[in-house]
């Protein structure tokens, strides 16, 4: 309770930063009600929710219409951002904080952009249409900026919603599923987040910040330019963009992370769409990492250029093809040393272990980590059961997961475009304990 508190002190002051909370949406019309009924609701002094339908060809705008009692609006903006045409701008007669931008299809950096454009607030919100925000979060991702001018952009902790109970709009209950796949992720997730960006961030050299769920200065997202076009990974590229940018003046400035503002998103529950999910994230890393070339072992920014960025090249873009190598070259040398009678066998053998101690050490010690401090699930079998997977997910899903990320390697050196499918579950079949309506909604 000190903690809100705390919090509900520094907004009361008149240093807090008003914030435009911008949902790109396309075909979203199973959860688009729940999200933004969930953002209207968030604890802030003062905020916008603009809703950008991104040419939706499903009824994501009708039930914006219906729901939210919308009506032509007489906002006028500066058109900042090169953007596709925006067709309708509506009002809400119920929420004078909600604003539904309806626009021509530019794909989600496009959306993004035409809600910069249409935002009035210095500070600027993304999140998915499939996402819902912690109630406190917004408090927690913002308080940076009212207390260091440096501040740039935010991230947040992005958890796993499948199979949660979600109420209007609400995380009532944080349940674990009951698919191994969602586990994996899970586990996943809490090693992403609470290991890899708490340690760059804490050296000022944090390039990722989830599309799910970051805050930026608007001024410093128009000043770059905004979301890239030319890439299906903008999110990260954005973050590379401005700091290049910002070291390349000689600006002083920081990207933080903090892993206690919470947003909850749906993950894939099945193979192929996971499979698509990863190929794509893959082939924008490598499609961000080229259009900031110039960072690439460059001196002149730092710890970014020397360590952060060749980090994301060899280890991050190029792991997966040295990895998948290693294990062709360990079954290779298994079988010449065990059926051709070299020797050597135990210390292959050793080398082998040690690699997949070491994966599951990290998986544990963030599960580890989780219980010490957010206790998200609160129940022993919960708790159980995400050790057995930080335990068996290194045997066979990390090797799937690695031919999935060169597969994306593979679609990036062709060239290759497609969103791919991406299905979402409403979140109102959470309530009603139905988890198997699952539908295409993405590009």
């Amino acid at each position: 309770m000190n903690e809100i508190t705390d919090y509900k002190k520094t907004f009361q002051s008149e240093f807090y930063k008003p914030i435009s909370i911008i949902v790109p949406a396309f075909n979203e019309e199973e959860t688009i009600v729940e999200n933004v009924k969930s953002l209207l609701a968030l604890s802030y002094p003062e905020f916008e929710v603009v809703v950008v339908n991104d040419g939706s060809s499903d009824k994501t705008v009708d039930k914006l219409k219906k729901n939210f009692n919308l009506t032509p609006s007489s906002r006028s903006f500066e058109r900042n951002l090169d953007t596709e045409d925006i067709n309708n701008v509506y009002d809400s007669l119920d929420y004078p904080n909600l604003v539904v931008v309806d626009k021509d299809n530019g794909g989600k950096a496009d959306a993004l952009n035409a809600g910069i454009n249409i935002s009035q607030y210095p500070l600027i919100c993304n999140i998915d249409a499939d996402s819902i925000i912690e109630g406190q979060a917004l408090l927690r991702i913002v308080e940076p900026f009212s207390q260091d001018w440096r501040v740039v952009a935010a991230g947040g902790t992005v958890r796993i919603a499948n199979e949660c109970t979600i109420r209007g709009g609400y995380i009532e209950q944080v349940r674990l599923s009951k698919k191994p796949l969602v586990r994996m992720q899970v586990v996943e997730y809490l090693r992403a987040f609470l290991f890899g960006r708490v340690g760059w961030a804490s050296i000022n050299s944090l390039l990722i910040i989830s599309g799910a769920f970051g805050v930026f200065r608007k001024s410093h997202v128009t000043n770059a330019g905004g979301y890239s076009k030319d890439t299906v990974g903008e999110d990260m590229e954005l973050v590379l963009k401005l700091n290049r940018l910002l070291k390349k003046s000689e600006r002083e400035y920081r990207v933080v992370f903090l892993p206690d503002p919470v947003c909850w998103t749906q993950v894939p529950e099945d193979i192929d769409t996971l499979s698509n999910q990863r190929r794509r994230w893959q082939r924008g890393l490598g499609e961000s990492l080229i259009m900031n070339k110039e960072l690439f072992f460059n001196p002149r920014y730092g710890l970014l250029g020397l360590l952060a960025y060749p980090f994301f090249l060899f280890i991050e873009f190029l792991g997966p093809i040295f990895e998948l190598l290693g294990y062709v070259v360990f079954a290779i040398t298994l079988f010449i040393t065990f059926f051709l009678g070299f020797p050597g066998r135990e210390i292959i053998l050793l080398f082998f272990i040690t690699a997949v101690l070491m994966g599951i050490l990290l998986s544990t010690t963030s599960i580890v980590f989780e219980e010490m401090t957010f206790r998200k699930y609160s129940s022993l079998k919960e708790k159980l059961i995400l050790f057995l997977f930080g335990f068996l997910e290194n045997f066979g899903y990390r090797q799937r997961h690695t031919f999935w990320r060169v597969k994306g390697i593979f679609d990036f050196l062709r060239k290759r475009k497609e969103w791919g499918q991406m299905k979402r579950t409403s979140f109102s079949s959470y309530e009603k304990g139905d988890i198997d309506g699952n539908i295409d909604s993405r590009r």
